[in-house]
């Protein structure tokens, strides 16, 4: 890319977080499974959370963006996580400063919604972190998936975290208001494999993308938009949101990212695999694995017509579906087309 990136500093043990609600504040509702999350933090990770006026109410933007610039601006503060997504976040960045965040840089972590931070975090120069929502991955169940956790601290602390398929995967959980959710495992599904295309060949590159939908609102906004030149060689690493989406609407989505040349200029690219059942949607296994068959589809039409010569890896499990890796955003990650890995460093 020739749009240079900041890396903050990671966290040390000890160290204060910030837990924001930036988009919904999902804690105001079930702050059970908010409260479990915050213990599993100190006691899991070692991190003392700080919690803040909006992180369980629900929020005026410019309130969000108000608790924002003050965790971004207290020096103990070391990291800055979300709880949860949302649907209007963009509402909150026009509230923003960039001089605030770029006086000390921390790593933010979420995904979803969360994309307009992230986004608006790589404008301004400084790395985020895809992934991560503490009342989704901290919160629920017995204790944390592990493939989780593993790239949490990586992402929190530093180091490389090597990805690996997992063998079994899920879409929702249990209810947040049901007692079970904080202590029962959620069904899940056995997960296809990930689908490799493209050459045969290794590319590390910084990675930029998030929420396929919400990055169409980016653009036809047009706010925090650089030109095509700063995406060049960039890792794509694309994920679709729990409201499904059709495979068409991807289509169209990966068609304007191909139209304004980000397709074109990227070197690889990492597609999550995608939510395929949920209520009013439910899916069999056989209809959910169906269903992401015809989104890999989509998308390798789309690579054929405007980046063959892409590095594709497909149903990397990086998404809304868990287990969830965890990838830096803005950061560098290898795409490894001959031995058919993906490794995220986070220095």
């Amino acid at each position: 890319m020739t749009h240079e990136i900041v890396s903050p500093r990671r966290c040390r043990p000890g160290d204060k977080v910030a837990v924001l609600s930036p988009s919904w504040a999902a804690p105001a509702l079930f702050p059970a499974v908010h409260d479990q999350a915050m213990r599993r933090l100190r006691d899991e990770l070692g991190l003392e959370p700080v919690e803040y006026p909006t992180t369980r109410a629900l929020a005026s933007p410019a309130e969000r963006a108000g608790d924002l610039m003050t965790a971004f601006a207290d020096p103990d503060i070391r990291a800055v996580m979300a709880t949860i997504g949302g649907d209007d976040q963009i509402t909150v960045l026009r509230h923003l400063d960039p001089d605030v965040v770029r006086a000390d840089p921390k790593p933010f972590l979420g995904y979803s919604d969360n994309t307009n931070l992230l986004n608006w975090l790589w404008f301004h120069g400084i790395e985020g972190v895809h992934g991560g929502s503490t009342q989704v991955h901290l919160g629920p169940g017995p204790s944390p998936d592990a493939e989780h956790l593993t790239s949490l601290r990586a992402a929190l602390f530093g180091g490389d975290v090597t990805l690996a398929p997992v063998a079994r995967t899920r879409d929702m959980g249990l209810r947040w208001d049901d007692p079970a959710a904080l202590t029962d495992a959620p069904p899940d599904a056995p997960a296809e494999p990930w689908t490799w295309s493209g050459p045969q060949r290794v590319v590390t590159g910084q990675t930029w993308g998030g929420n396929i939908e919400i990055l169409r609102w980016t653009l036809e906004v047009g706010r925090f938009v650089r030109p095509v030149e700063a995406y060049a060689g960039c890792v794509l690493a694309l994920e679709a949101s729990e409201e499904m989406p059709s495979p068409e609407e991807h289509a169209r989505g990966l068609r304007n990212l191909g139209e304004r040349g980000v397709l074109g200029a990227a070197s690889a690219l990492l597609w999550a695999r995608p939510f395929a059942s949920g209520p009013g949607h439910e899916r069999t296994v056989e209809e959910a694995s169906a269903w992401r068959a015809e989104h890999r589809d989509q998308v390798l039409r789309a690579v054929a017509e405007y980046n063959p010569e892409l590095v594709v890896a497909l149903d990397v499990d990086f998404g809304h579906t868990s287990p969830q890796w965890v990838l830096p955003y803005g950061g560098q990650v290898t795409v490894d087309g001959v031995a058919r890995t993906v490794t995220a460093h986070f220095s």
